[in-house]
């Protein structure tokens, strides 16, 4: 069986069910406790280990979370959906990924309008 998230096998005996879909156990803890991009503790204890292990700007990152932050800088800000189109993938990844570009400091929201941009800092 497959994990309806992400879409990996599950080996038997290790599913679980949420809402009325089966996800393996990272699934499933990430939709029972998901990302807070606003997150005073986070944003501290990331820059605190950050500044620790000396890193700057966006070394320490995978390349994705370096992709998606060239990309913002390159475009000036970018809407959820051109990311997950651009980059292919699901809202749910995006949102873990500009989690941890936020409590870096990187990457923010910024309403323009009706519209929600993510913009560097």
């Amino acid at each position: 069986m497959n994990c309806e998230r992400c879409n990996e096998l599950i080996p038997e005996g290790e599913s679980y069910n949420h809402r009325g879909k089966t996800f393996c156990e990272d699934c499933y803890i990430g939709a029972l406790q998901p990302p807070k991009t606003c997150d005073v503790a986070a944003v501290h204890s990331a820059k605190t280990h950050r500044e620790n292990l000396g890193l700057k700007g966006t070394e320490g990152l995978t390349k994705l979370q370096k992709d998606i932050y060239t990309y913002i800088k390159d475009q000036g800000k970018a809407t959820k959906q051109e990311l997950t189109d651009y980059f292919k993938m699901p809202i749910w990844e995006l949102d873990n990924q500009f989690a941890i570009l936020r409590h870096c400091e990187l990457v923010k929201g910024q309403k323009e309008g009706n519209n929600i941009y993510l913009v560097c800092f």
